[in-house]
């Protein structure tokens, strides 16, 4: 899509701090962290939100929750004392991106709700 910023991210025109790249997914660090840690995990094909996944994504999102998250958060070191993954569908479930993508948290206690 060529105004999602996350496709731009994935593609190198903006520039991230990565913290993993594969063929399929990019994660980064948030601009604007809400905790220590925070992640933004990305499949680099453009997918509008977790609704539009269909069956020709099960190997990605396998691959994104089985091998790259799990990585990333033992990387991180956040797989010790935990963390929260999270994404967000639609306006009213705070979807601000429409790319599919999971926000890792985590680094300290999180609070529920959050804020």
């Amino acid at each position: 899509m060529a105004n999602c910023i996350f496709c731009k991210i994935a593609q190198g025109e903006i520039p991230s701090t990565k913290v993993y790249e594969d063929d399929q997914v990019l994660a980064f660090r948030d601009l604007d962290p809400q905790a220590p840690e925070h992640i933004l995990v990305i499949p680099k094909k453009h997918i509008a939100s977790i609704l539009a996944l269909g069956a020709e994504d099960k190997d990605l999102t396998g691959h994104l929750l089985t091998e790259v998250i799990p990585e990333i958060a033992r990387n991180l070191g956040v797989d010790i004392n935990g963390f929260r993954l999270v994404t967000n569908t639609g306006s009213d479930g705070g979807q601000t991106v429409e790319h599919l993508h999971f926000h890792l948290l985590g680094g300290r206690p999180l609070t529920w709700p959050p804020g």
